[in-house]
């Protein structure tokens, strides 16, 4: 099993495919985005270890965003692979005309109902769609879902179905070595958006939390990120970021306190200052996630789109609680 750095401007930085490898048996986990650096780095990473498109015989994604799926579909046209995804993102990478208008539909909806300013709403639309990621060639996919086994590239890979971060984020357990290439459900920099990611996702930090617990759970020697290098303990590092969210919560109240009733745009320039690009759906997803789970939990309310605390004597280490230490 071999790493091949990617190039990536747009979103988390480096990304990494993951070269599976024995025999006659190639496959990739993720393939980095659509963008002509890009495929060069791809191209050439692969010929490294005497590859090239047309010998790659699977493909597996840790979900759809196109940092990770967004060239499954060149590679796929040159070599005939087999594209694995979950079943919640199959549409989503295979292009589907009636999935993409939906999302895109109900991200218009929550841009809206998290009071973004227009002006600001336009510009993250803009460049959602001047950097879609993907390429023009859409792949046939394969749907997986929990527990399915795919044996790749002389590996075998148990699907864990892990949503928070996107709805159809899976990891893959590496038989044998108690390890796993996790995708986004854990960062060794950076924690990831959860929220803004994905706003398909219902119940998103709660979600994500039993996500990031059951992974700790796992005990994992090793996991292999989507971006930068390898997780040594990914146990302590899950249960780190639930501790982040924890004291987010904390931030999110204090936010409340100072400026409630208030909107996700309010509370997010609390939390992060002035958006731009991108952020401006991560950051008030994010700010969301953390009011929605409020709401859930008795420590705050919302009408019309404001959020208030109905309890800030709540005790936040049972609001945001990790299932064990590590």
């Amino acid at each position: 099993m071999d790493r091949i750095i990617l190039g990536n401007d747009e979103f988390e930085g480096e990304n990494n495919a993951y070269v599976l490898h024995e025999g006659d048996s190639l496959a990739l986990v993720d393939t980095g985005i659509a963008t002509t650096d890009v495929r060069d780095d791809l191209r050439e990473g692969l010929a490294e270890y005497g590859y090239e498109f047309a010998d790659v015989d699977d493909i597996v994604l840790t979900h759809f965003h196109p940092d990770h799926a967004g060239l499954a579909g060149e590679v796929q046209s040159e070599s005939d692979a087999t594209v694995y995804v979950h079943e919640a993102d199959a549409p989503l990478v295979e292009g589907d005309e009636a999935a993409t208008a939906a999302l895109d539909e109900r991200r218009r909806e929550y841009l809206e109902a998290w009071g973004i300013p227009p002006a600001k709403r336009e510009e993250l639309l803009g460049v959602v769609e001047s950097v879609t990621g993907l390429s023009e060639t859409n792949p046939t996919v394969t749907p997986i879902e929990d527990g399915d086994t795919l044996e790749v590239g002389g590996h075998t890979l148990e699907t864990v179905h892990a949503p928070g971060h996107a709805l159809g984020l899976c990891w893959f357990e590496i038989a044998g070595r108690n390890q796993a290439f996790v995708g986004d459900v854990i960062l060794p920099v950076y924690t990831p958006n959860v929220g803004g990611a994905d706003v398909r996702v219902e119940r998103p930090l709660e979600t994500y939390l039993e996500t990031l617990r059951a992974l700790a759970d796992r005990d994992y020697d090793r996991v292999w990120p989507g971006h930068r290098d390898p997780i040594e303990e990914p146990s302590e590092r899950a249960l780190t970021i639930v501790d982040h969210h924890r004291e987010r919560t904390e931030r999110v109240v204090t936010a409340l306190e100072e400026h409630g009733p208030a909107d996700p745009w309010t509370v997010s320039a609390d939390l992060f200052g002035e958006l731009e690009g991108i952020h401006i759906v991560h950051g008030p997803g994010e700010a969301f996630a953390h009011l929605d789970h409020l709401v859930h939990e008795g420590v705050a309310s919302v009408e019309d789109g404001q959020y208030r605390l109905v309890d800030g004597d709540a005790d936040l280490e049972s609001v945001v609680a990790p299932s064990r230490t590590p």
